[in-house]
């Protein structure tokens, strides 16, 4: 009787044993059969029905035997940990899990576009983090915050540079701040910093006029040539008269026709009105504006008109006779098209 029960002991012993190494094994064996990465993203509100579901569904993952039992054994719903996580060809449900329990997660790339409004760039990076648009709006506006960089609400926007980082998924908007922050100052090196001076502007400035020269053309190499004549003008002492600036104190970034009663505003932004620069960005600019300002095109002009032909690019003009004659030609290619 002993012996049978040893026996029987031994048996069920080597059972589970072989079912613990077979269930260890399944999850050792590859599950992803994708040739390509995939990424999903985790909200601090999932759990593990949920994140099993993001796996199905993204990375096509037939075979999830192991993941809930073992999931539920470290308790992932008490620790979610938020953030975006690759799923790579050949992981298996061990890899998986290890990465989602360790919070291993991997980076994003993060576009700043070139936008007309802080609002506009707060929806534009809230589709792309886990921060909602409203939450890094808020962020943008707080008072505290401009203040404590050195800015007015008019200048801030000036902080940011258009361009793609390496960010995560989990960037809280102070956190973005700050990256924004440090990528302003390495940008601003003593070579740019030392052209800047030699236009006799500063770095706000030079991003102020860079925004207008970017309203004015979205072709690079119209830019330097602009930027040149709208440091003639300053130079000068002369208005600025930069329509964008007009379209920017009325808030109607569509108007594709500037009339005089548009220019009547009593606006800073109207530099038809008031002499010099606005009192900041009127977008945030490009890095192509930007360098545009600090490396311009030498020459005369001091005037500009829309071409005729309605190709995104300009007639200058040094004596304001030619630039009537421009204007002339343009105004009735505008009359000839109805635009209003």
């Amino acid at each position: 009787m002993k012996k049978f029960i040893y026996t029987t002991a031994t048996l069920l012993l080597i059972i589970v044993t072989l079912v613990g190494y077979i269930a260890y094994s399944a999850l050792l064996a590859p599950v992803v059969k994708d040739e390509q990465t995939v990424y999903i993203q985790v909200y601090p509100e999932d759990n593990i029905q949920k994140v099993k579901d993001l796996l199905v569904a993204n990375a096509k993952i037939k075979e999830m035997a192991g993941f809930v039992p073992l999931m539920k054994y470290y308790k992932y719903n008490e620790r979610v940990k938020p953030g975006n996580y690759a799923i790579r060809p050949g992981d298996s449900m061990r890899d998986i899990c290890l990465r989602l329990l360790s919070g291993n997660q991997s980076p994003i790339r993060l576009v700043i576009p070139s936008v007309r409004t802080l609002d506009r760039l707060a929806g534009a990076v809230g589709r792309q983090l886990m921060t909602d648009s409203a939450a890094i709006a808020s962020f943008l506006t707080n008072q505290r915050v401009i203040d404590s960089l050195g800015y007015t609400v008019e200048t801030f926007p000036a902080l940011f540079l258009p361009n793609t980082y390496e960010v995560y998924w989990t960037m809280s908007p102070e956190q973005l701040v700050t990256r924004m922050k440090k990528e302003h100052d390495k940008f601003w090196n003593p070579d740019r910093k030392r052209k800047a001076e030699t236009q006799g502007l500063s770095i706000t400035e030079v991003i102020t006029l860079a925004s207008i020269v970017d309203e004015e053309t979205n072709k690079n190499d119209e830019k330097p040539i602009i930027a040149g004549l709208y440091l003639n003008r300053l130079h000068r002492g002369m208005l600025l008269q930069a329509d964008p600036t007009v379209k920017f104190a009325h808030k109607k970034f569509e108007l594709r026709r500037i009339l005089l009663t548009h220019l009547t505003i009593d606006s800073p932004y109207n530099t038809y009105k008031y002499a010099g620069l606005p009192p900041g960005p009127i977008r945030i600019p490009s890095i192509a504006a930007i360098e545009s300002v600090l490396n311009p095109t030498k020459h005369t002009y001091i005037y500009m008109c829309a071409k005729e032909d309605f190709s995104g690019y300009h007639n200058f003009a040094t004596t304001l006779a030619q630039h009537n004659a421009n204007a002339r030609r343009y105004q009735q290619a505008l009359n000839k098209r109805n635009i209003k």
